[in-house]
This record gives structure tokens, C-alpha cells and sequence, in this order.
């Protein structure tokens, strides 16, 4: 039972990741950058002295807002350049054929590469969480929306992790795939939102489900929406429909990834059997 859990390439890819010096260097740098940012907006914010050095919880709120999104920004454009290539270059380094022969079977190999290229990711989300504690000092945010906003991170990490491993299944070359994991995270982004407006346009004030579906699983939607609860309004004023944004945008996302998945373990092995 051991030996059929265990996962010898995800325990590879993690000490090889990890004992590295630059994952903790790049770490350190993230983490001093945000401090840098939450003590220059706490100073900017305190200084005209009429707040007593102190922020007020509209101010809090603010800050938290501000690292929540810059949160947003690290896990949708990192997180491709950290899994488009966890096949791909395994194919240019030649090194897939002899991965193959082992007795991993091909899901054990896709997620264990998925796995340990989040890893990281994961790592940084979390040693930010102490930055948040300067936010509760000051009042403005509950822990429940922390908590669900890191959840809901996480999620989105593993998703476009899982389409950055797909693509690099089915593409021979990383930097193809690096622009197709890319592409599909601005298309989530941009194309969602473009379309949103769009749909929402054509039915004239009236209920407009593929308005409300594209406007669902924009993760910056998403973030707005468990931000400000009360933006569900305006996102009923567009498109007429009243089905909770985070619902939607759990079962796509779930979809996604478990398809993601589903797609990598099926190729794997057939384009290396074609010369892919």
C-alpha cells in the first residue's frame, strides 16, 4: 500500500526544486519587496498625522485589496512558467524515454510534476500570510475572507498548473507551450471579460447567462466578488442572474483541472509512442 501511494518523482522534483539556492533567494526577494510595499503605504497613509500614525480600517482594507491582487498577478502569470515545461523538457533533455520505463505509471508522473511545480508557488503564497497579520491589526478584513481568498488561489494555481502541465504533454517544444499556458491565462483574464461586457450588451438589461458565465470564471471577478460581497449586485444589474459567482467558478475551474489532468495522463505516453 506504501510503495503503490509513494511517488518517487514527485519526492525527486521537490528536493531538486527545493535544495536549489535560488527557489529561497527568489522567495527572500518576494517577501522583501511585499514588506517594502506594506511599509510604504502604511507611511504614505499615516503621514498627514491626522490619523495618529495608525491606519483606519478603510485604509486596511485598502491594503489588503491591494496585496490580494498582487497575490492574483503571482499565481496567474508564475505559475505557467513554472509547469509549461515539466514535460517538454524532460522530451528536449531526452531524458522522458527513460522516465517512461520506470515503474511510474503515467499518472503518477503527471502529478508529480504538477505537484512539485506548484510546490513553490504554494510556498510564497503561504510565507506571505504574516504580511496580512499588519491588516488585522487595523480592522476592515475577517479571516473568513482571507482564508477563503487563499483557497480560492490555491485553486487557481493547481488549474492553470494543470494547463501548463497539458501543454507541455502535448507540446513538443517548451516555449510553444510557455505561449499556449499564457495565451489560455490571458484568455481567462481579458477574453472573459471582454466577452462579459459583450453578451451582457446584447441583451439590453435582460438576463444574459453567457454574460454571467464568462463574467464567472474571471479570476478577477472572483477576487472582486469575495472582496465586496455587495459586487454580486452589479454583477446581477449586467447579466440578470443571481447564481453566486464562487459556485461557478469552483465546478469550472474543478473541471478544468480534473480535464487538465485527464488529457496529460492520455497523451503522455501516445505522443512519445509517435515521436511527439
Amino acid at each position: 500500500m506504501k510503495a503503490h501511494l509513494s511517488n518517487p518523482v514527485l519526492m525527486k522534483e521537490i528536493k531538486l526544486r527545493f535544495r536549489s539556492p535560488k527557489s529561497f533567494v527568489g522567495i527572500l526577494f518576494y517577501l522583501a519587496a511585499m514588506s517594502l510595499f506594506v511599509i510604504g503605504f502604511m507611511y504614505i497613509m499615516t503621514q498627514d498625522g491626522s490619523s495618529g500614525g495608525y491606519l483606519n480600517p478603510g485604509q486596511s482594507f485598502m491594503l489588503f485589496t491591494m496585496l490580494t491582487y498582487i497575490q492574483l498577478v503571482l499565481v496567474l502569470f508564475i505559475t505557467p512558467g513554472l509547469t509549461a515545461g515539466s514535460i517538454s523538457s524532460e522530451r528536449e533533455k531526452q531524458t522522458l524515454n527513460m522516465l517512461l520505463t520506470t515503474s511510474q505509471s503515467s499518472f503518477q508522473i503527471i502529478i508529480g510534476k504538477l505537484l512539485s511545480s506548484i510546490a513553490f508557488l504554494v510556498l510564497m503564497l503561504v510565507s506571505s500570510l504574516p504580511l496580512y497579520s499588519v491588516v488585522f491589526l487595523y480592522g476592515g478584513v475577517s479571516p473568513k475572507q482571507l482564508l477563503l481568498l487563499m483557497f480560492y488561489f490555491f485553486l487557481s494555481t493547481v488549474a492553470v498548473g494543470s494547463l501548463g502541465v497539458m501543454f507541455s504533454t502535448l507540446i513538443r517544444k517548451t516555449i510553444i507551450s510557455m505561449i499556449a499556458t499564457y495565451g489560455s491565462v490571458l484568455a481567462l483574464l481579458a477574453v472573459t471579460g471582454f466577452l462579459s461586457v459583450f453578451f451582457a450588451s446584447l441583451s439590453q438589461g435582460g438576463a444574459s447567462p453567457f454574460a454571467y458565465l464568462f463574467a464567472a470564471i474571471n479570476p478577477a471577478v472572483l477576487t472582486a466578488s469575495l472582496l465586496a460581497p455587495d459586487s454580486g449586485e452589479f454583477l446581477h444589474g449586467m447579466t440578470g442572474l443571481r447564481w453566486p459567482v464562487w459556485v461557478t467558478y469552483l465546478l469550472f475551474y474543478l473541471l478544468m483541472t480534473v480535464t487538465s489532468v485527464f488529457v496529460s495522463v492520455k497523451s503522455l505516453r501516445v505522443n512519445m509512442a509517435r515521436g511527439k
